[in-house]
């Protein structure tokens, strides 16, 4: 009866173990997917080209986990304390990593944040590939089998992958931004080295030394969860010139307003959108020879937008009965709305009772309201700095946008600097055209972006020459906008290489990418 008695304690012990490795495999691989996630997501704000950085942070992370189950052969002993000391040195370099990311890129040389993020990623993806190997043998050691130990402690693994995108998508990113989360999950990854050190306490010997030891980086991280978010924005604002008024980070991207001496700037990923000292060449030019070359001017589509400068200008024009604005992020358009700054800026535009506003995808927008023509259309979306953009600078897109023009319409689109990214400019207009449209080309000087180019295009030749501007300006007039139409020979479609050999211009579709490429080795230099 006493043997019998033993052998059930035994074998209880042996269940509850397991199912602490099993719960902390689960509960270790959220993090480690979260911190996955983490590193691409901060990688696409602060170096641009998000299916980029996504894939090499990826890649580095998984290509870290190989190394790591290579190193894990060599854990033999003390499999606890391995496993915790693991989490602490995780909590440690991934709790800090955003914080650290944005303080290397406000105050040392561009492409140092680049080697960080990276050397980081294959650090920790290191770490997270030496976990399951230790877990699984410890599992072993217990009295479960080989075989369960492995399936079980997988499918913790894979499952809590899920789990981890998820809650990183949905909860993480939106509301606690990205230094927030870093800490945040650390903090988690920390408390699982002290709940399995505390369930394994009779197994060791030295257990107040590295409980102490994980109780003092719990502090760290803790701290770092409350003040770590305000230390980086300062860091954050040694990025921009003027004093940041306003931050936040949507479900699309990160958005910061700064104001200086009354110049107030918007920055999307980093990007800057306009400066309200010179953004009224940029949107006069965006708007009015549009609308000079139309037939008709009743109904008026602007995709993107979402700052209401553009609408300020469409106002104008009494002859507007409908004005439908689509814009993704549901943010701007709200700052758009209710920051005092930008309100008086864009002259209260939304609240004119002709505008709609729609939060869609650009692209899923025109290809689902077949239904809808449009007299005029404008395009003021960002530059096509990644795959999600580069979509709405394809031959695909600018054939939806030319089914929806009404006859006599027109459709004006920016299309980023001739003088800066001469090849993508010269780009956009190629790809305008074959998808059947007339197009003329302006560029204008604005100070704070430099020289801007514009494509505009028709079904029928475009006769800008003939267009009249009628409505109140700052600075275009009809003798300007003839002028907008001359390029330097520097900077025209002509294009050469560095040989002097003419450069062949390709259309760019959804299927070949080519213009992400042109518009990342163009902008390098500048």
């Amino acid at each position: 009866m006493i043997n019998n008695k033993g052998d059930s304690c035994v074998g209880e012990q042996t269940i509850k173990q397991s199912k602490a490795i099993y719960w902390a495999s689960g509960i270790v691989s959220v993090c480690g997917i979260i911190f996955e996630v983490l590193f691409g997501a901060a990688g696409s704000y602060l170096l641009g080209d998000g299916v980029k950085q996504y894939t090499l942070t990826i890649s580095l992370f998984l290509t870290g986990m190989g190394i790591g189950a290579t190193i894990s052969e060599r854990v033999t002993k003390n499999l606890i304390l391995s496993f915790v000391w693991i989490e602490y040195l995780i909590g440690i370099i991934a709790g800090s990593s955003t914080f650290l990311l944005f303080g290397i890129s406000a105050f040392l040389s561009e492409g140092t944040d680049a080697f960080f993020l990276y050397a980081i990623t294959l650090v920790v993806g290191a770490l997270t590939g030496v976990e399951l190997p230790i877990l699984i043998r410890k599992a072993n050691d217990i009295g479960v089998t080989l075989k369960k130990s492995t399936a079980r402690v997988l499918f913790s693994d894979y499952a809590g992958g899920l789990i981890g995108g998820l809650l990183f998508v949905y909860l993480l990113r939106p509301e606690f931004g990205l230094v927030k989360t870093a800490f945040l999950v650390a903090v988690i990854n920390v408390v699982i080295a002290l709940w399995i050190l505390l369930y394994f306490k009779k197994e060791l010997q030295t257990f107040k030394r590295h409980f102490t030891a994980g109780i003092a980086i719990l502090v760290f991280l803790i701290a770092g969860v409350f003040f770590g978010e305000e230390m980086a924005f300062s860091f954050e604002q040694k990025l921009y010139r003027d004093p940041i008024i306003y931050s936040e980070t949507t479900d699309y991207q990160q958005i910061i307003l700064t104001k200086e001496q009354g110049d107030l700037r918007l920055f999307l990923d980093g990007q800057l959108q306009f400066s309200s000292s010179d953004e009224y060449r940029y949107h006069e030019t965006l708007v009015h020879p549009a609308m000079a070359t139309a037939e008709k001017r009743e109904n008026i589509l602007v995709l993107g937008g979402g700052d209401g400068l553009a609408l300020r200008e469409l106002r104008k024009y009494e002859e507007v009965k409908a004005i439908t604005l689509v814009d993704l992020d549901p943010k701007v358009v709200a700052l758009g709305k209710t920051n005092r700054d930008l309100v008086q800026l864009n002259e209260k535009s939304f609240e004119d009772e002709r505008v709609k506003v729609l939060h869609e995808d650009a692209f899923k927008f025109a290809e689902h309201h077949s239904d809808q023509f449009y007299d005029v259309i404008l395009v003021d979306l960002p530059d096509p700095n990644n795959e999600s953009l580069n979509k709405l600078y394809t031959l695909e897109f600018y054939q939806l946008l030319r089914n929806r023009l009404a006859p006599g319409g027109s459709l004006m689109i920016q299309g980023t600097s001739p003088t800066f990214a001469t090849e993508v400019y010269w780009t956009i207009n190629q790809t305008i055209k074959e998808a059947g449209l007339y197009t003329e080309n302006l560029h204008v000087d604005v100070p704070s972006f430099g020289d801007w180019g514009f494509v505009l295009a028709k079904r029928e030749p475009v006769k800008l020459d003939q267009a009249d501007i009628f409505v109140e300006t700052k600075f275009l007039t009809n003798e300007v906008v003839a002028g907008l139409t001359t390029f330097g020979k520097d900077i025209d479609n002509e294009i050469v290489n560095d040989d002097g050999q003419p450069v062949s211009i390709e259309t760019n579709t959804l299927m070949k990418p080519t213009i992400i490429e042109k518009y990342e080795k163009a902008w390098r230099s500048y």
